[in-house]
């Protein structure tokens, strides 16, 4: 069987549950699931967030997510792997991105969520915009991002 792969970008919020039931329905050759769920957090280091604007470039990002996403299922044994991404303004709490990543056993999954959030994080063509108390601007790339992604490329 082939690997089923689902990339959305939306504006509207996901169901985690819903999510996970669409992609091991009557599916008895998954035994792991590994979610990641990104959420919109209050603070980053010292200042106070109060909204975060995602803005996204439409069709590069989808066609990029999908490289990405082919790249895992070369690396990893998967049985199915879900990313959904949202785009717009969000508010602390609210629910950004999820990676499902399906597979007969546990490693393959947490390796394979951990490749695809490490390159949504550095490379996907994703914007960050921040509001704060003292102001708004976008978000920069951090070294820890890119230290966590180097670890997959192929020597």
């Amino acid at each position: 069987m082939t690997c089923p792969v689902t990339i959305r970008i939306q504006e509207d919020d996901f169901d985690i549950a819903r999510e996970i039931e669409v992609l091991t329905k009557s599916r008895t050759d998954i035994g792991a699931v590994v979610s990641f769920s990104g959420i919109c957090r209050a603070d980053d280091d010292s200042a106070k967030i109060s909204a975060l604007t995602l803005e996204h470039y439409p069709g590069m990002a989808e066609e990029e997510i999908r490289r990405h996403v082919d790249e895992a299922t070369s690396r990893w044994p998967l049985n199915g792997v879900t990313v959904i991404h949202r785009v717009g303004r969000f508010m602390p709490g609210q629910n950004i991105v999820l990676v499902l990543t399906a597979s007969q056993h546990r490693q393959a999954a947490f390796q394979a969520a951990e490749f695809l959030m490490d390159y949504l994080k550095t490379s996907a063509p994703f914007w960050k915009k921040e509001e704060s108390a003292t102001g708004t601007g976008w978000v920069e790339a951090h070294a820890r991002d890119d230290e966590a992604a180097a670890r997959w490329t192929k020597s």
